[in-house]
């Protein structure tokens, strides 16, 4: 009764094991996701907009170190023409402008670097809210079952490679990049907003 019994158990699971066997052959695509979000036709537009945006407040800094470096040097030299002896009014108010002035720079460049950098996460969040779509649609175009990252494989066959795929499908939805982030004010309520 007992062999009946297992033999019985064995017969009823046998279809659920051969079920769980027969899954479809994978079909795996590999996309190299950094290719395609710096190669599509307006992320690279925006990708050189950011670069120029850069290049402008190095060159603001650059600018404004100059004459200060200028300015600091005299002031230097001054002070320690003095021997130790402390400055006249003079010399002191010409030292606390100095400071002044570094100051204001330096809040001059802050400024314009966090806003560089709130324009480049804008542009970022951007390209990638559109690459996963991308990605799901070539992956249904080619009727991939897994897709995967070219940075996360050792080695791969090109045949599998649909980056270029991507970046046509990015070219198609992502027409535009918008490269100055809304105020911030704007932006946090884009968060808070689902």
């Amino acid at each position: 009764m007992t062999k009946y019994l297992a033999a019985v158990v064995a017969l009823v699971a046998l279809p659920q094991v051969a079920a769980a066997q027969n899954l479809p052959a994978p079909v795996i695509a590999v996309v190299d996701s950094n290719k395609a979000a710096n190669d599509c036709n307006a992320c690279r537009t925006a990708l050189a907009a950011l670069q120029q945006q850069q290049q402008a407040i190095q060159t603001f800094r650059n600018q404004q170190a100059a004459p200060l470096q200028t300015e600091e040097q005299q002031l230097q030299t001054a002070v320690d023409a003095l021997k130790g002896k402390q400055p006249d009014a003079a010399l002191q108010a010409r030292i606390t402008a100095f400071q002044t002035k570094a100051q204001q720079a330096q809040q001059q460049y802050t400024q314009r670097a966090q806003g560089f950098e709130r324009n480049r996460n804008h542009v970022m969040r951007q390209i990638s809210d559109r690459l996963r779509p991308a990605i799901e649609a070539v992956q249904a175009r080619r009727r991939a079952t897994l897709v995967v990252d070219a940075g996360s494989v050792i080695k791969f066959a090109p045949a599998l490679d649909v980056t270029n795929d991507v970046v046509a499908e990015l070219n198609r939805t992502l027409t535009t990049i918008s490269t100055t982030a809304p105020a911030q004010q704007q932006q946090q309520q884009q968060k808070q907003t689902p």
